[in-house]
């Protein structure tokens, strides 16, 4: 009987680097070798160029010049290939060796180094909401976070929920943060219909302030500056909001101030801050 696909999943995770047979196209060259690791580097590539929506089993087949039905002897479906995704990024994160004395900052330090990571593939956080991970390199993130919070003298159960809350921020941030830059350069796009004036740029972002959106990864969008609306222009926006808005109007410019990093480091310190104070 031949081997089921979990336990197929299960091998490659306990085994060495699958092996692959040469293929031959039409003309008699030979075409790239379907492997795990040709389906993930696939994957990214579409993700990396066409946004995490793009992503699916049929788009990488295509890429790879081949069947869908010949990508499920190497990987057991979508989710399967998520899961691989999200591993690959974070077999990437180099972990600290836990320090009681600076165990704020590493975990500070980990919770950024896994944003980056996502945000070098729009949307690709998406991947790891509701999932609960069984891929080794995944887990080695969670063992190394779980151990930093425990060296800072972190009660067990508070640091287990923590390393749910913090991930689940990280992803949601990563992610929010894709679509905002996937907004800038649709609406950057020559001919783009935003519906706006010539010259601005449109889009709030859920959990920003009032219609702030804090900008995307600098470089991510050029000519933006940070900002899918630019800051001059969402101060006069609550300028000229009507008096019913009193204290968005007074302090416009905090609601407006820093960047998306300055806010993310913000948020995590204070849940870090809080595991400090109610944690042991």
């Amino acid at each position: 009987m031949s081997p089921t696909p979990q336990q197929r999943r299960a091998a490659r995770h306990g085994a060495g680097p699958s092996t692959s047979a040469t293929r031959r196209g039409p003309s008699g060259g030979r075409k790239k070798p379907i492997t795990v690791d040709a389906i993930i580097d696939t994957a990214f590539g579409i993700v990396e160029r066409e946004g995490y929506a793009a992503l699916t089993m049929r788009r990488v087949a295509t890429a790879l010049e081949t069947g869908p039905s010949s990508l499920y002897a190497h990987v057991v479906n979508k989710e399967d290939l998520d899961e691989l995704l999200i591993g690959r990024l974070c077999a990437e994160i180099e972990l600290p060796e836990p320090d009681p004395a600076h165990w704020r900052r590493q975990i500070t330090d980990v919770c950024a180094r896994l944003r980056d990571q996502y945000l070098r593939y729009p949307g690709i956080s998406q991947a790891a909401f509701a999932a609960a991970p069984s891929n080794l390199d995944t887990l080695r993130v969670g063992e190394g976070m779980l151990a930093i919070l425990l060296a800072g003298d972190i009660a067990p159960q508070a640091a287990a929920w923590a390393i749910d809350s913090l991930m689940l921020y990280v992803n949601a941030y990563s992610l929010e943060v894709s679509l905002a830059n996937s907004r800038v350069d649709r609406d950057a796009e020559p001919g783009a219909d935003t519906g706006e004036f010539p010259g601005e740029v449109s889009g709030a972002v859920p959990g920003a302030a009032p219609g702030a959106v804090p900008g995307a990864v600098p470089g991510a969008a050029p000519g933006v500056d940070g900002w899918v609306v630019g800051r001059d222009e969402l101060l006069r926006r609550f300028a000229a909001l009507p008096d019913t808005f009193p204290q968005t109007k007074r302090y416009a410019a905090e609601l407006t101030a820093g960047t998306v990093h300055d806010r993310f480091d913000f948020t995590i310190g204070l849940m870090i801050d809080g595991l400090g104070a109610s944690g042991r």
